[in-house]
Order: structure tokens, then C-alpha cells, then sequence
């Protein structure tokens, strides 16, 4: 099979590769398309211990079942493999599984191939009718389906009642604002730097853009939701002034480990803070189900690349080049 591996910092080779053997409980999966991640890029630049080159990337995959009493099922994969029987995966949160691995991370090898090897449980069928590459967004939509599930438990009203702000405009930091949209928000600010991506955002007609470089729609203590999808010390920062007493913010994203937070302010105004790792099964269904149905937009905020050109989407993702929320990277049939 072909495949884009990821061989050293800032450099990505497709290649030959040994198509992947096949597991107990597992089933062979031909790859229809497969999104380009924050965490892959933080691989490409070499900033990921656990993404060790030589290796293939990529965990944001829809394709077919080869073989097997499902050949030729359309699905899309939970990329989150986990042991199934500790306490964290019985009682339905089985992204905090100790024994967890993901496709991508060393020792597993990730979806930028043609084909890939896959336990059969972590499928989940798509409806008829969904474009591959539209189907491999779930993965960074039920990213922030958790994320905006946490927010609204923790929040001290209904999201209906609630000013939301979200910092970063990818594919998880939009499809925040889209999933706060579906469940009822109507006050959703949206920032980004990378001004090339406000057409993208805007166009989604839920939330206003701006960038907190030159401006500041969220003044100091008036936010009832935070949702950080970039995870670095500026945004911690910018979501402890912006959020109001007895608020909430949610962090997802995973830039940096160091500073940041206001913790004298979280303490004496009674702020919620939590941290959000991923997501279940059942998000990944309620998501895939939300997309069907529409309720999550027109999703046409993504741009279509053939795998082959894989190492350019990178590139061009590094320099600030692309508008797109998300790259979807596409086998050759």
C-alpha cells in the first residue's frame, strides 16, 4: 500500500509500506479519507515525544471494512483504543482508560495510508449518504461535543442563557461554537489569529470572529463559558480575564503546560476549571448522529487534498497558508 510517514521533523515521505496485519478483534479498514490534526502538526515540527518518526500519522479517518461478516461497511473510527474492562471504560468514560492508545501514536501506527488495522468495536457506522470526507470531521467534532457536554454541566444556567467564548478557529475551536449552536447558545464569540480563517468561520453564521491580537469582544468578566481549543499560556490567560464570577472554563486544546491561569481569580470567584481529554463512544454516535441530521451546519469548511500531496497540506498548514478549518487528506481510489 502507499502511504505518508512522517520521518523526521518538517519532513513526510509517501512510500510503500507493508499493509497492516490484523489483530484479534480487529478488521482490516480502507482508508476513504483522513483529517490533518493539530497533534499531527505539533509531530511534523518534532514537538511530540509520543510521535516518534518513523511512523504514520493521522487518526481522523472515515473509510470501508475490508473483509470479514462487515465487509463493505462505511464507518468512521474512533481512534481512541482502549482495554474495555477497567472501571473508567464501564461506567462510560473510557477516554480516561489507563491503558489507552490511539492510531498514530507510537505503538500504533496511524490512517495516512491506504488501509489500516482497527479493533471492529471502535467503528461507528455513517448514514447513507455521507461523503467520506465529510464523515472524517466526527473525530474533531466529538472532540468538542465532550467539550460543550462538560461546559453545560458545570454552567450555572442553561447554554441557552449562557455568553460563550471560544479561542481558536480549527476544526475543534469551530466545531465548538457550531456544537454550542446546536445546543442552544446564541451568544458565541470566536477568537483567531489567523485572520485567513475569519472568512471560514464567519460564513458558519453562528458565532462572532475576531482576532484578540488587535481586539477584545470579551471584556473582562462577562463570559459564562470558556472554551480553549488552543491550550497555551495567552489563551489561559485570555479566558481568566474574560470569564465571569461563578463561570466556567473548559480547556482542550494542548499547546503548551506552563502558565497561564489566574488562580487567585478562579479561587475567590468560584470559577470552574476543567480540563476535557478527547471522548466516549457515546459522543462519537450523538455526533455522527447531529451531522446527519444537520443540526451541526452545512460542515463545507474543509479543504480536499490527495493523500500523495500530503506533505505540502503540511507545509502549507505550518506557514499559514490555508483558510480551512481542516485539511482532509484523500487515498488515491
Amino acid at each position: 500500500m502507499k502511504a505518508l510517514v512522517y520521518t523526521q521533523p518538517h519532513q513526510l515521505e509517501y512510500r510503500d509500506h507493508e499493509v497492516p496485519l490484523v489483530g484479534p478483534g480487529e478488521v482490516l479498514f480502507r482508508v476513504g479519507a483522513v483529517g490533518i490534526c493539530g497533534s499531527d502538526m505539533h509531530a511534523f515540527q518534532g514537538h511530540d515525544a509520543r510521535r516518534p518518526a518513523p511512523l504514520i500519522l493521522g487518526h481522523e479517518a472515515a473509510g470501508t471494512v475490508v473483509g470479514g461478516p462487515n465487509d463493505g461497511l462505511n464507518a468512521v473510527v474512533n481512534p481512541l483504543v482502549t482495554c474495555g474492562r477497567c472501571d473508567a471504560c464501564l461506567c462510560g468514560r473510557s477516554n480516561l482508560c489507563a491503558q489507552r492508545e490511539i492510531i498514530s501514536m507510537a505503538p500504533r501506527q496511524g490512517a495516512f495510508a491506504e488501509f489500516l488495522a482497527i479493533p471492529e468495536r471502535n467503528l461507528v457506522a455513517i448514514p447513507a449518504g455521507m461523503e467520506m470526507p465529510v464523515a472524517a470531521l466526527t473525530e474533531p467534532m466529538a472532540t468538542a461535543w465532550h467539550g460543550v457536554t462538560v461546559a453545560a454541566k458545570s454552567a450555572q444556567r442553561p447554554l441557552a442563557e449562557c455568553r460563550a467564548l471560544v479561542f481558536g478557529g480549527g476544526a475543534v475551536g469551530l466545531s465548538s461554537a457550531l456544537v454550542l449552536w446546536a445546543q442552544g447558545c446564541r451568544d458565541i464569540l470566536l477568537a483567531e489569529t489567523n485572520v485567513t480563517r475569519h472568512e471560514t468561520a464567519n460564513r458558519t453564521g453562528v458565532c462572532s470572529v475576531f482576532d484578540p491580537s488587535h481586539q477584545n469582544l470579551a471584556a473582562d468578566n462577562t463570559i459564562d463559558v470558556v472554551i480553549d481549543c488552543v491550550g497555551g499560556m495567552r489563551t489561559r490567560q485570555g479566558a481568566s480575564a474574560a470569564v465571569r464570577p461563578g463561570g466556567v472554563i473548559v480547556h482542550v486544546g494542548l499547546l503548551d503546560a506552563n502558565d497561564g491561569l489566574d488562580i487567585r481569580k478562579l479561587t475567590l470567584q468560584e470559577i470552574s476549571f476543567t480540563g476535557t481529554y478527547t471522548y466516549t463512544m457515546q459522543d462519537f454516535q450523538a455526533t455522527v448522529a447531529a451531522m446527519h441530521r444537520g443540526a451541526l451546519g452545512d460542515l463545507d469548511w474543509f479543504e480536499k487534498r490527495p493523500l500523495e500531496a500530503g506533505g505540502d497540506a503540511f507545509t502549507d498548514l505550518f506557514e499559514g497558508r490555508i483558510a480551512s478549518a481542516k485539511v482532509v487528506l484523500v487515498p488515491e481510489a
